[in-house]
């Protein structure tokens, strides 16, 4: 499949001890999925589907795609069509970047045998790191084939990688770093439009973290380029279920006033 840009855009529970997990090797599920937890009732009665979003402003659309969007962790085994994965990582290119650089590159994996090779590989480094980390056999087991189940069966997944193609060089540390920082702050822009672009279209997806743990493992497993450093993955798909929406902080906790 060949993924054509369209030609125009359009004009429309925390706490708990922290351990590793399948995609993000902190919490136990917040890490996994940003929405802390895994055991989400799979229902619509509170979900904002992407059918309540037509004949709304464009504000009230974007607001209720954004509201909606949730971290989905089981797919129905329907492909995703063509058109809906290109407008979806369409998405991800008019997300802002530093200098204009666009300093990214989306590995898309729909074949069995490339999301295999991709769980494999990195379900291997996964054992070694639990073990040295004092897991059981048995809980390893456990986790490492919950991740593989959760790359292997969804029907799109999407590797998202940095580069440095048009990012500026500096002789010292500290400013490099902060260009290598801006550049990832960017991918995270751009996974967020593919998630919300394929919600508005009723697919799910999931972000999970784990390529971040084992960039060399994911480049040797998918044969690309050594210059693509894997962030995560996002799995794309139909979900077997909306998940119920998680509680959010209240904003007097988020926002700082400054006079």
């Amino acid at each position: 499949m060949t993924l054509s840009p369209s030609p125009q855009p359009s004009p429309r529970g925390r706490g708990g001890r922290a351990r590793a997990s399948p995609s993000g090797r902190g919490r136990p599920s917040e890490a996994r999925t940003g929405e802390g937890g895994s055991s989400a009732v799979l229902t619509q009665s509170s979900v904002l589907s992407p059918q309540s979003l037509a004949g709304r402003s464009l504000a009230e659309a974007l607001d209720r795609a954004l509201k909606g969007r949730r971290s989905v962790r089981r797919y129905r085994p329907d492909p995703v069509p063509d058109e809906d994965l290109s407008a979806i990582v369409e998405a991800a290119r008019w997300a802002p970047s530093p200098h204009n650089a666009e300093p990214w590159r989306f590995l898309v994996l729909r074949t069995a045998e490339a999301k295999e090779r991709l769980a494999t590989a990195m379900g291997e480094r996964w054992v070694e790191d639990l073990r040295r980390d004092g897991w059981s056999a048995e809980a390893i087991d456990k986790e490492v084939r919950k991740s593989h189940r959760r790359i292997t069966e969804a029907p799109v997944v999407i590797v998202a990688c940095l580069c440095a193609e048009g990012l500026d060089a500096y002789p010292d540390s500290q400013r490099q770093m902060a260009e290598y920082l801006m550049a990832a702050h960017s991918l995270g822009a751009a996974v967020q439009n593919i998630m919300v672009a394929a919600y508005a279209r009723g697919l799910g997806t999931c972000w999970m973290c784990a390529p971040l743990f084992c960039p060399e493992v994911v480049v040797q497993a998918l044969g690309v380029s050594n210059e693509l450093k894997p962030q995560g993955l996002i799995t794309v798909g139909y979900p077997m279920g909306w998940p119920e929406a998680r509680q959010r902080r209240p904003m007097v906790e988020l926002v700082i006033e400054v006079s």
